[in-house]
């Protein structure tokens, strides 16, 4: 009989330059009070094959039930970015911070040095959705750093709306890599490209809700498609209001 693991690499697509992740082909957590889907190896779910896709080394679609949350836990040299998609989320850090994200921020904790967190359901009546994403900082040891910003979601609409760049100006949260992030939300049909921001960078997409071709691949809501020696992507929706997370990453 095949592992978990055998059957995922029957599931996950390699061709030249790409690489696709199947949502069913997910780590699959389920805590009762956390259910959590991992795109890479995480906690107990390791894959060999899902180790990370350049400096990207997690992206965990977490469901926390009402009231629950991760308690108090340290990080260290790591840059972590933290998108709600439902619901509010409370966080306090050992630099001083306590705050509260909901669906339309973005998070940004540069661990740095060292911090403790946790991270809590805002709400007692209904679960919070959220995006918990790791990338390796391109400096060790910097002062740990806390930031988050409220977007505008017509910024979005049928465009890429930066939400992460290494650029303390913006637009979006800084971060200490060579990273860019985007969000956009696109009506049927409609087209971009997306062009390659720093030469050998590549670029992670993830599928927020509908269907969307990239590259001429099909992806569905929850797939994510890395892409590698190119200077640009494709992207078009196949429903209305596709949404999609764009990270153009370095790949060392």
């Amino acid at each position: 009989m095949q592992s978990d693991i055998e059957n995922n690499k029957l599931k996950t697509l390699l061709v030249a330059n790409s690489i696709l992740h199947k949502a069913e082909t997910r780590g699959n957590a389920d805590h009762g009070w956390l259910h959590s889907r991992h795109t890479f190896s995480f906690a107990n779910y390791h894959n060999p094959d899902r180790m990370h896709f350049g400096v990207l080394r997690v992206l965990n679609d977490d469901q926390v039930a009402a009231g629950m949350g991760f308690g108090t836990h340290p990080h260290d040299n790591m840059e972590i970015v933290s998108i709600p998609l439902e619901g509010d989320l409370e966080h306090k850090d050992s630099i001083g911070n306590t705050a509260v994200i909901k669906s339309g921020d973005v998070q940004i904790m540069s661990a740095g040095t060292g911090v403790t967190h946790s991270e809590y359901n805002k709400n007692k009546d209904k679960s919070v959705k959220f995006l918990q994403i790791w990338i390796f900082p391109d400096t060790r040891n910097v002062k740990p750093r806390y930031d988050q910003i409220t977007l505008q979601p017509a910024d979005r609409h049928n465009k890429l709306q930066q939400i992460v760049s290494p650029d303390a100006a913006g637009p979006g949260v800084m971060i200490h890599q060579s990273a860019w992030f985007y969000i956009s939300k696109l009506d049927k049909d409609i087209a971009l490209e997306h062009i390659i921001k720093k030469a050998g960078n590549g670029v992670y997409a993830f599928i927020l809700k509908g269907s969307v071709t990239i590259d001429g691949t099909l992806l569905n809501e929850r797939d994510g498609l890395g892409t590698w020696n190119t200077d640009k992507v494709s992207i078009k929706a196949n429903t209305q209001d596709a949404e999609i997370l764009l990270m153009d990453i370095p790949m060392n």
